[in-house]
């Protein structure tokens, strides 16, 4: 790793406590930037362009004249009116797994499917809610087929701005979750089959991760604590047990064959046969599940039992807030969005589309509309995805960059979408900044492989050097760098940085350009532009 690497690489994972930012004069260049609305517009454009980084995969300039012309309330009630877009996971249903030809073209097309969603579906708003979801209702590409991955993802799609209860159940009746968290293996040792045994692994996961976490919360997501200020906790190794017992008996509607991946296309049904259900009574989290029901009414009187507990509405709404908005959101924040979830002000708990129009709307997560007016606290990192997804979606790119050799999705090393290496997905939402009390889970993804991976492009570079030269706004690129220094920075400020880039990296950028490598123009100017987003000034979405 270079010099300048090291130096880019320590400034990103300081950028949380990085000192107070210059003044808004200070920041903005004089021809470029516009922080008060233009004459028509709704909102300013900088204020566009923040709004669509917390509310899509990356600004484009139509997109970011959208929000400015309809304002941020109208464009998510039009985003929220939008047919719901799917991917067609049809061509990787046959897929001989034995066959390393054929494992490679369905890894490529899943990957490249997830990408292109991201990339160049008008439903943006709901596709990020979806990334979000699928970062903690996770299972993995590691473990399932790349056919029952896609149909996942598109579970998440249908569900991601309807309810939150909805969403669980249709979760746990995915044949891609009950194969990657066992619940397809949970049986009751009974006289029938007394070589079964019941799987906790779903019970575990459903009350830990997807809804209630390990202590107890209160409404504002502050931790609940005893006499000796220690937290209390949610549930215990007997509620797991009971919960596992009422979550027994699932089985595929459409059972494995051979090759074909069908059995992941239809929900899970409860088995036929008797015995594989626990139908005796259940104590939960204090609650009880009656005796006699079968394993659907017990699943629903799961989701309910979940629903009605207190900790699910700040724990959910704290991922949501992280995912979108800020990593380390206020107490206040986080009880306006969590009061959201616990009652739409219909008497309707879990109203996914009233909980992220209430997020993205909160006077908190808006107060950095006015360039410079946020605190240093406030914001999130840029995972690998959303800067991966930011750079094409500015450079005007629809489909994600291949390896020219073996065709590959080209892509980060520490996070691919839907591939988390465990049910504890990428990183905790408790991983705070080393060295402080910030909540910065991002953060433990950007080490000093990514970085370089970034800038010296031996992840990502070598392919956009010709890749990217197929992207539509690849070109106003290298014919602004051809033009002038000045002007590649201007673009690049416009596209990638709010058309606030801060004096400092623009100076950067002037000073860079004649010594940049690259074969062609167009060369130069891709190397150019990963330098500027390598940088804490588009690593922190703020």
């Amino acid at each position: 790793m270079d010099r300048r690497t090291w130096i880019v690489t320590l400034a990103l994972l300081a950028a949380c406590n990085r000192p107070p930012a210059p003044s808004e004069e200070a920041q903005l260049h004089a021809s470029t930037g516009q922080v008060k609305p233009a004459a028509g517009s709704a909102v300013s454009h900088y204020a566009a362009a923040r709004f669509a980084d917390q509310a899509s995969f990356g600004a484009t300039p139509a997109l970011v004249a959208e929000i400015e012309r309809m304002g941020f309330g109208p464009w998510i009630d039009a985003q929220f009116a939008l047919p719901v877009s799917t991917i067609n996971a049809a061509p990787i249903k046959i897929i001989n797994t034995n066959d390393p030809a054929q494992s490679q073209f369905a890894g490529n097309y899943t990957n490249t499917q997830l990408y292109e969603a991201m990339l160049t579906s008008p439903d943006q708003l709901r596709h990020r809610v979806s990334w979000a979801l699928s970062q903690w209702v996770t299972i993995s590409l590691r473990k399932i087929d790349g056919y029952g991955v896609l149909l996942y993802a598109n579970l998440l799609q249908q569900n991601a701005l309807g309810n939150y209860a909805t969403l669980l159940r249709a979760a746990s009746v995915s044949p891609a979750m009950g194969e990657y968290l066992d619940n397809l293996q949970n049986r009751p040792t009974s006289p029938e089959c007394p070589a079964c045994a019941p799987n906790e692994n779903y019970a575990r996961e459903l009350m830990q991760l997807f809804t209630l976490g390990v202590v107890k919360l209160n409404a504002d997501g502050t931790v609940q604590r005893d006499a000796q200020r220690l937290p209390l906790e949610t549930y215990t190794q007997k509620d797991v047990e009971e919960l596992a017992r009422a979550l027994t008996g699932w089985t595929h509607d459409n059972p494995p064959n051979g090759y074909d991946m069908g059995r992941y296309e239809r929900d899970l049904i409860p088995d036929p046969w008797e015995p594989t259900h626990d139908r005796g009574a259940k104590l939960v989290l204090g609650k009880t599940i009656a005796a006699g029901g079968g394993a659907s009414a017990d699943l629903d009187a799961v989701v309910k039992l979940l629903m009605g507990h207190q900790n699910i509405a700040p724990f959910v709404s704290l991922r949501l807030i992280q995912h979108l908005v800020t990593s380390n959101p206020s107490p206040a924040y986080l009880g306006r969005v969590a009061a959201v979830f616990a009652n739409n002000g219909q008497g309707v708990a879990g109203d996914l589309k009233a909980v992220v129009k209430t997020v993205l709307l909160d006077p908190e997560a808006r107060r950095g509309d006015q360039l410079g007016a946020d605190s240093n606290a406030f914001g999130k990192m840029r995972e690998p995805v959303l800067w991966y997804t930011g750079l094409l979606r500015g450079l005007g790119c629809s489909t994600p960059i291949h390896d020219p050799e073996k065709g590959y999705v080209e892509q980060s090393g520490a996070q691919a979408p839907l591939t988390p290496a465990s049910v504890f997905s990428f990183y905790a939402p408790t991983d705070r900044a080393p060295g402080s009390n910030l909540l910065a889970p991002e953060q433990r993804l950007l080490n000093a492989s990514e970085l370089s991976g970034r800038l010296n492009g031996n992840r990502i570079n070598d392919a956009t050097r010709a890749a990217l030269s197929g992207c539509s706004g690849s070109n106003a690129l290298s014919a602004a760098l051809a033009s002038s220094p000045t002007a590649f920075a201007d673009l690049v400020s416009e596209r990638f940085f709010r058309g606030a880039m801060p004096i400092v990296l623009r100076q950067n950028l002037v000073d860079l350009a004649p010594e940049t490598n690259g074969d062609t123009p167009h060369q130069k100017a891709v190397n150019l532009l990963l330098y500027g987003l390598t940088t804490p000034y588009y690593g922190v979405i703020r």
